[in-house]
């Protein structure tokens, strides 16, 4: 990689078996931390983004968002509007779901503006946060190139998903 990768995982944080926690391992990725992890408030988590980019150079910098960070991250775009070199945003979650777990506050309504830098959805037919159509909703509402991977669940540790070698393949592609 020759850009700055963030990774920024969603409600709970992403454990030890997580792609997200392997990408950070093996590649010297930095994790966005998170002041609460389990009751998160927006404020709070756009606010730990924006502080984490502001001693880096935007045009160098990669986002990897997996459930809410994928919200928190159009919320960032939205409030602060920065030009980033991209995000790879994969199974976004609808916090606006009934099935979607509670504690959360101010991640609803998702944003559904134009997001201010180039980004890859990645989303699965079957994940439980989210319907694909919702999915679908959003990725164009946010600029972003789609990417349907079938019946794969949340693309999590429970669904499968270890080091992911498919998700490394979108990474690289923000990465020209």
């Amino acid at each position: 990689m020759t850009s700055s990768v963030f990774i920024i995982p969603g409600l709970g944080n992403s454990g030890e078996g997580h792609w997200q926690t392997l990408w950070e391992k093996q590649f010297n990725f930095t994790r966005i931390q998170q002041r609460d992890w389990e009751t998160p408030r927006r404020a709070d988590w756009i606010d730990a983004i924006d502080k984490a980019l502001a001693p880096h150079d935007p045009a160098n910098v990669i986002l990897v968002g997996h459930s809410l960070a994928c919200a928190a991250i159009a919320f960032w775009s939205d409030q602060y509007k920065r030009k980033i070199k991209g995000a790879l945003l994969v199974a976004p979650s609808d916090t606006e779901a009934d099935t979607y777990p509670p504690g959360t506050s101010g991640f609803t309504p998702v944003p559904l503006a134009p997001l201010s830098f180039p980004s890859i959805v990645v989303a699965s037919t079957n994940d439980y946060y989210v319907r694909f159509e919702r999915a679908q909703q959003f990725a164009k509402a946010w600029g972003s190139k789609l990417v349907d991977i079938g019946d794969a669940g949340h693309i999590n540790v429970a669904a499968g998903f270890g080091a992911w070698e498919q998700g490394l393949g979108f990474l690289k592609e923000l990465d020209r």
